[in-house]
């Protein structure tokens, strides 16, 4: 139960790291971080970050009765995908943080959440593969990514882009790790 409950919020933290590193090109942008600015950001990011595992859940879970026989190897694949991506787009991100804008409307920020929430969707695809209650998991990654979007702003506008690549490496690897122990127990290489 413990060891699920950690699984967990490593997968919430590790998606959460785009909202995080957006959120501190954001916070670049600002001469202060204002509450509300804050409050919608972190409910922006955090609620595409739930909502998009759900659909992922609900779309995989219609056919998971003809994928059991390599559902692990769905799983290793999406997590070793997504974390791939994370670090291939920490090395690109400058070019885009450059392009941020302090604006918090939705216009500006549903294109931003929506990009950020993709990853997330291939995430609930992979909830529907293990043994994880997706309640619990989508509202993990939701209120951990609000948080971390909340707190980006803040560390972007204090401390500048000297987090905003590490975080998103450090996501990235995070999901890749998942993805092989999920692999290798299913394999039967670790224990369940």
């Amino acid at each position: 139960m413990i060891s699920i409950i950690i699984q967990t919020l490593l997968i919430s933290v590790s998606v959460a790291m785009d909202a995080f590193a957006v959120s501190i090109g954001k916070g670049l942008t600002v001469s202060r971080v204002r509450a509300t600015d804050a409050i919608k950001t972190a409910l922006s990011f955090g609620g595409f970050q739930a909502l998009f595992p759900i659909l992922g859940y609900f779309a995989a879970s219609t056919f998971s009765s003809y994928m059991t026989a390599f559902d692990h190897w769905i799983i290793f694949g999406l997590l070793a995908f997504i974390g791939g991506n994370m670090v291939h787009e920490a090395f690109e991100e400058d070019e885009v943080n450059a392009k941020e804008t302090a604006q918090f409307d939705w216009k500006h920020m549903l294109p931003l959440a929506v990009a950020c929430s993709i990853d997330a969707f291939a995430v609930g695809v992979s909830l529907a593969f293990m043994r994880i209650n997706v309640i619990f998991a989508v509202t993990m990654i939701g209120v951990v990514t609000g948080l971390f979007s909340a707190l980006g702003l803040y560390i972007g506008r204090i401390f500048g882009s000297r987090w905003q690549k590490p975080a998103q490496i450090a996501g990235g690897v995070v999901l890749i790790l998942i993805g092989v122990k999920v692999l290798l127990e299913h394999l039967g290489v670790l224990a369940l």
